[in-house]
C-alpha cells in the first residue's frame, strides 16, 4: 500500500474523546501509517475552545443539573428533525478544516468527537472527502444523526436500535467497540505494579478516579468511606483538579489510608493494584476498567449520556450502579469481600467488551485506505 496520512480528530469536552482518538493513532501508527491528532478546535479557533471547554466544566458542576437540562434540550430538537444551532456553528469552520485537510494532504480522517463530524459533514456536501466517527458513550447522542461519516464505530451491536432509531443507516454502523490504548489490554501482576508505584504489598487499595477534571463530591464520599473501610487505603485520582488534589492533600495529610494523585499516564498501574475501581460513568474510562477485567463501581453519574453509560454496565451485571453515596458505601463493602460477585462482574466484561476493539477499528480503517486507492487508480485507468 502506497503511504498515507490519517488525522485523528477529537474535542477536550472531558479526556475520553481524546484517549479514544489517541488508542487509535497509536494503533494506526504502530501498522505503519502516518497518523496525526489533533484536537478540532485547535485548527478553528484556540479562543473558541478554551470557551467551549470552560463552558463544559460549568454546566457538569456539583451534581450535573445544568449538563442535564442542555442534554434534555438537544434530545428534544433532535426530534424535530431540524438542522441544530451547533451544526451550523460547526459547519462555519469547514473552510478551515477542509484547507488544514488540503495542505497536510491527508487521504482519510477519523473522529471522535460529534462537533467535528459535523463540520467534516458540511465539508462532504461539496468535496470527496472520507472519514470514520466513533461514539465513545454507550448511546446514540443527540446530533449524532445530523453527521454523514462513511462509516459509524458503535461500542455495541446491541446499541444498534437506538442509533437505527435516529436515522443512522444500518449499512453505516460497525459495533467494533470504544477504542482504548493498548496498555489497558495488557496482564498486570499487581505486586509488580504496586512496587512500581510505591505502594505496599500487604495494603488492600481501592481506586477512585473523578474523570480527567476531577468530578463529583468527593470530599463526603470520601468521608462516608474511610468511616466503614478502615482497613483499605483509598488512591484518589484527581485528573488536571489541583484545586481538589490541594483540598484532599491538606485534609488528609496525617491520614495514611488516603494517597491524592493529579493526572498520571499510570492510571493502568494504579487499576491493576487496586481491588475494585470506584468511577464515575464516562464511556471511555468505563471500558477501560472492563478492558482490564477489573470489577467496579459507578458513581453518581452527571445526567445525561453518563446515566446510559451506568445503566448499559448495570444492566448487563458488568458493573454496580450507585445514584447515592450511601449506596456507594454499602455496595463498595459488599463487593470487596464478595470473590463470587466479583467474578460474575469479570466475566461479564468478558462477554460484552472486546479487548481488540482498537484494532479491529485500524484493521478496518487500512481495508478503506486500499479500497479508496483502488477505486481513484480504476478511475483514472477508465
Amino acid at each position: 500500500m502506497i503511504s498515507k496520512k490519517v488525522l485523528v480528530l477529537s474535542c477536550g469536552t472531558g479526556g475520553g474523546h481524546n484517549s479514544a482518538a489517541r488508542a487509535i493513532q497509536e494503533s494506526l501508527i504502530e501498522k505503519g501509517l502516518e497518523a496525526n491528532f489533533v484536537e478540532y478546535l485547535d485548527i478553528v479557533n484556540i479562543k473558541i475552545k478554551n470557551k467551549v471547554n470552560n463552558l463544559y466544566l460549568k454546566t457538569t458542576k456539583g451534581t450535573g443539573k445544568l449538563f442535564k437540562q442542555v442534554y434534555r434540550l438537544g434530545k428534544l430538537y433532535s426530534k424535530t428533525k431540524l438542522k441544530s444551532p451547533i451544526y451550523a456553528l460547526n459547519s462555519l469552520s469547514k473552510r478551515k478544516l477542509l484547507k488544514y485537510i488540503e495542505d497536510n494532504r491527508y487521504d482519510y480522517i477519523v473522529t471522535t468527537h460529534l462537533f467535528a463530524a459535523q463540520a467534516l459533514t458540511s465539508i462532504k456536501k461539496r468535496k470527496d472527502i472520507h472519514f470514520i466517527a466513533i461514539a465513545t458513550d454507550y448511546v446514540c447522542i443527540p446530533f449524532w444523526e445530523e453527521t454523514n461519516p462513511d462509516y459509524f464505530i458503535i461500542p455495541n451491536e446491541e446499541l444498534k436500535e437506538d442509533f437505527l432509531s435516529k436515522g443512522i443507516k444500518e449499512s453505516k454502523l460497525l459495533p467494533y467497540g470504544i477504542p482504548v490504548s493498548k496498555k489497558f489490554s495488557k496482564k498486570y501482576n499487581k505486586d509488580e505494579s504496586k512496587e512500581k508505584l510505591g505502594l505496599e504489598k500487604d495494603k488492600k487499595y481501592i481506586l477512585i478516579l473523578t474523570g480527567s477534571m476531577g468530578f463529583g463530591n468527593i470530599e463526603k464520599m470520601l468521608k462516608k468511606l474511610l468511616k466503614n473501610l478502615k482497613e483499605v487505603t483509598f488512591i484518589v485520582s484527581c485528573g488536571n483538579n489541583k484545586k481538589l488534589f490541594n483540598e484532599l492533600n491538606n485534609i488528609y495529610k496525617n491520614n495514611e489510608n488516603v494517597i491524592g494523585i493529579t493526572y498520571t499516564n499510570c492510571i493502568n498501574e494504579y487499576i491493576s493494584c487496586s481491588e475494585i475501581v470506584l468511577t464515575k460513568p464516562g464511556g471511555l474510562t468505563t471500558t477501560e476498567i472492563a478492558t482490564m477485567r477489573k470489577p467496579f463501581i459507578h458513581t453518581m453519574p452527571i445526567p445525561g449520556c453518563e446515566n446510559y453509560n451506568a445503566n448499559f454496565f448495570d444492566s448487563r451485571k458488568m458493573s454496580i450502579k450507585c445514584n447515592t453515596i450511601k449506596e456507594v458505601v454499602k455496595n463498595t463493602k459488599e463487593l470487596l469481600y464478595n470473590k463470587k460477585a466479583q467474578e460474575e462482574v469479570i466475566n461479564n466484561q468478558k462477554k460484552y467488551i472486546d479487548i481488540n476493539a482498537c484494532n479491529k477499528i485500524t484493521d478496518f480503517i487500512l481495508g478503506e485506505l486500499n479500497s479508496n486507492t483502488r477505486r481513484k487508480y480504476e478511475q483514472k485507468c477508465n
